[in-house]
């Protein structure tokens, strides 16, 4: 996750029931509501009713300018609270940015030097002599993933340091050759906090609020690897299948560091958006090294950069990424040749209502299409098929996939899928490696409704991760 969790899902490809409290909206500098209002609202409106997400913070900005903010749905459901645009979300892995900014700025100072190898800062870890900044910048290090779930393992309840996190996954050996694959990996930016702390010569937080936060005027930011939101900002959920929503446990202090550590508004972060169309905080020479996407050794893509996913859509350049931790999503695309940004937050984990939104949010300000996708499958249909009865055949899964399968869990996705009635099929859309796992995402059709399905398999072929979602 950040999808820390995710730390991301891939989303260039994304571009190519709770009922909606009355939205609650600000216009920026008070301004009038511009023209797109309305369907960015039905947008936004449509996804949480389709996803059962309880709410969204969004905001745009349009010709450099933020020009429009607004939230939806319930922040709270028990006590009812309306969602404002004033509540601070998670925004798990996009906080990667901004780790990714601070190891640039410390390149400014002459501190260090992206081509430097990471035990020039951090000794012990495997081939660190081998692996550089760049690479871990990049996710093309080699360091698996520490957290690749959609849920938070037993575990990961527990509190832990960077050295801890370190000593478990950078100490083993690597997926691969530095630079010669590209896998997203948390361990990474673990790794990048520590060199910040080692060469800024403070904790890591502190250096990004003297160098960042307070330069941009970021007033909302939280660091919620120390502390959980307040009671005024939103709760967040997690499901069982479409089972109902349910308060989302809290990730034990330090698990979170440098990868996606971060709360704060959708305006705030916009701020920082705003900050990468008019490269007003860095030298351009750190925003061309922010945003340049890095090739493997035999000169393959990658479709990131540092910190960021970079693509195009339909001709557009886009700079984005996601993020999640436990109870929250986001997306944030920036489009830098249209002087157009996108912030989406939501508060449920292990599903793409952000990305969902986003994505219609920036067709409609292009005046593009939806894109079409998927491949015919049936892999998973069996599994589908006893969840919604109530079964699950044990052996099939690790001890982490079988501690989320609780009697709870069958019981919500029993009672959730069986109304569907026949699943009439189910179709592969992506697949990947990470953390030492097998990704697929798939999606399952039925009558009346289509399901996201999100499955890690490890290399003995257990299952990992099985989480099952609305996709409309």
């Amino acid at each position: 996750m950040p999808s820390v969790r995710h730390l991301t899902r891939p989303f260039l490809s994304v571009f190519l029931a709770l009922t909606s409290i009355s939205a609650i909206s600000t216009c920026a500098y008070g301004q009038t509501a511009p023209p797109y209002a309305s369907e960015v609202d039905d947008i936004a409106n449509k996804a949480l009713a389709a996803s059962g997400v309880p709410s969204a913070s969004v905001a745009i900005v349009k010709d450099g300018k933020l020009a429009y903010v607004h939230a939806y749905g319930k922040a709270s459901i028990d006590p009812p609270r309306a969602a404002e645009p004033a509540m601070r979300y998670s925004i798990g892995s996009i906080s990667k940015q901004f780790t990714a900014a601070a190891i640039l700025l410390l390149a400014e100072d002459g501190k260090l030097s992206l081509n430097d190898h990471v035990s020039k800062f951090v000794p012990g870890l495997t081939r660190g002599d081998e692996v550089t900044i760049r690479q871990i910048l990049s996710h093309t290090s080699g360091y698996q993933d520490y957290w690749p779930q959609d849920y938070v393992p037993p575990f990961m309840l527990n509190q832990v340091n960077a050295q801890k996190i370190l000593d478990i996954w950078a100490h083993k050996q690597l997926d691969f050759d530095p630079g010669t694959k590209w896998q997203y990996s948390n361990t990474n930016f673990v790794i990048a906090g520590l060199i910040v702390e080692k060469a800024g010569k403070m904790p890591f937080l502190d250096f990004l609020m003297q160098r960042i936060f307070k330069p941009l005027g970021m007033t909302s930011v939280l660091n919620i690897d120390q502390s959980k939101l307040t009671e005024s900002d939103p709760t967040g959920y997690f499901r069982f299948a479409l089972g109902p929503p349910r308060v989302a446990p809290k990730e034990g202090k330090g698990w979170l560091f440098a990868a996606g550590e971060l709360a704060m508004t959708a305006e705030d972060l916009e701020k920082w958006n705003i900050s990468i169309l008019k490269q007003s905080l860095l030298k351009p020479e750190s925003y061309k090294e922010l945003e340049t996407e890095i090739l493997l050794k035999n000169g393959s893509s990658t479709g990131y950069a540092l910190g960021i996913a970079v693509g195009k859509a339909n001709g557009h350049r886009v700079l984005r990424h996601g993020g999640e931790v436990s109870g929250f999503t986001s997306t944030s695309a920036i489009l830098p040749d249209d002087g157009m940004a996108v912030v989406v937050l939501t508060n449920q984990d292990a599903i793409d209502a952000s990305g969902q939104i986003a994505r219609g949010i920036v067709m409609r300000l292009l005046q593009l299409s939806q894109p079409a996708d998927a491949k015919e499958d049936v892999t998973v249909k069996a599994l589908m098929e006893g969840l919604a009865a109530g079964k699950l055949d044990h052996s099939l899964f690790s001890d982490n996939g079988n501690a989320y399968f609780s009697e709870t869990a069958l019981a919500d996705y029993k009672s959730s899928l069986a109304p569907l009635g026949v699943l009439q099929g189910v179709q592969q859309t992506a697949t990947g490696s990470r953390g030492g796992m097998t990704f697929r995402n798939y999606t399952a059709h039925y009558s009346s409704k289509t399901l996201n399905i999100s499955i890690y398999e490890l290399s003995d072929g257990k299952i990992e991760q099985f989480i099952v979602t609305s996709q409309d």
